[in-house]
Parts: C-alpha cells; structure tokens; sequence
C-alpha cells in the first residue's frame, strides 16, 4: 500500500501541511509507504490546450509534473490538501489539477482505476459552511478524474486557532490515514446525484 500526499499550500509548514502529515502518520502506522510533496516547492506549469495527451496518456510539457503523474499512478490512496484561498483552491493545487487532464481518454473516460482520495481542506474563516458548495464541487471535479473520494476534512478558523492546537483534528486526520489505507475501505461518500454534507472540525 503506497499513499501519496500533495500539499497545495505556498506554506511548507502550514496548516495544511501538517494536516496531510498527520494523515499519512496514520497511514503509516497500518503499515503504509508514504511520500508527500509541496506543488509550490515543485515547477509545474499551466496546461496549454494542445490536447496530445487525450491520444498518447502522456503530457507533452517536460516539468516536474512528470514526477507527479508517475507517482500518482503507482499510489493507491492519495491525500490532496489545499487552504481555501478567494473561495476556491489554491493557483497551486489548480496547476496541478489541470494538468491532470492527461489522465483522461479521448471519450473522457479516466486512464485511473476509481483511486481512493482524501481533500482536505483549511480555512481562515470560522464558518465551517462557507465553502461547502465549492468543496463538492472539487470532489465532483475528482471523481470525473477517475478518484474515489472517500471523506473531504475540513479545519476552519485557523485565522484564530491553528491545526498545532487543535488534537482533536489532528486525531480525526490520523484515522482518516488509517481508513484510507485499509484493505477494505469504505464506500466513497461522493455521488454525483445526491448532495452530502461536508465534515468539518
């Protein structure tokens, strides 16, 4: 079992940093290989349309996005955290899910076999509603990628108290880590059809 986790945030050690690392803490501890990576450490550019990668399944730009396809491919779970800049994701992780474009076939079917993934998100903002539409909205966005999202956490208020300080959230992510690499995990909450809430801490 090889869990992946990608981290959206131009903080090294923010937030969601440390989200994602308490994730794959309890991924590891089921016996899991771990790796993460920081997308703003990364040089990853904007995809340009050119669409060869609908025929070949390969990207056509030569960056660091090439590292990322290879490992999101050998993953079987990844952890995907952004914090909640303007509304949305950051320019980062949107670099990155745009690029994921080449995971699709010309008939717009996914190259991926239904991989298990965790969002998580932080927000600034202690209105732990604020963003839902838009956190289903992303999960929508992966599924048709080929993911199955398993569970979407969210730390709000982080303005006022940061995820350091909160043990509770932390633990919360750690069984997250410990679900998403077990053998027999649960069925993925996301359904195109039926709204679901959005757990939050």
């Amino acid at each position: 079992m090889k869990v992946l986790g990608l981290v959206g945030s131009p903080k090294v050690d923010g937030n969601t940093a440390k989200m994602v690392d308490a994730i794959l803490e309890g991924a590891a501890e089921n016996g899991a290989e771990t790796v993460i990576y920081n997308l703003a450490s990364l040089d990853i550019k904007g995809c340009d349309a050119c669409h060869r990668c609908q025929e070949t399944g390969c990207c056509a730009i030569d960056d660091d996005m090439q590292e990322l396809y290879r490992q999101i491919e050998e993953a079987d779970a990844v952890v995907l955290g952004s914090p909640v800049y303007m509304w949305q994701m950051t320019a980062q992780t949107k670099l990155l899910i745009d690029r994921m474009t080449a995971f699709l076939k010309p008939n717009f079917s996914s190259r991926l076999d239904h991989k298990k993934l965790i969002l998580v998100f932080t927000q600034g903002i202690p209105d732990r509603d604020a963003f839902n539409s838009y956190f289903e909205y992303t999960a929508g966005v992966l599924y048709y990628l080929g993911f199955d999202v398993l569970e979407t956490i969210v730390a709000a208020g982080t303005d006022n108290l940061e995820v350091a300080f909160r043990p509770r959230l932390l633990e919360k992510s750690r069984e997250l880590g410990k679900l998403i690499s077990a053998s027999n995990p649960v069925s993925p909450r996301y359904r195109r059809a039926e709204p679901r809430p959005t757990p939050s801490i």
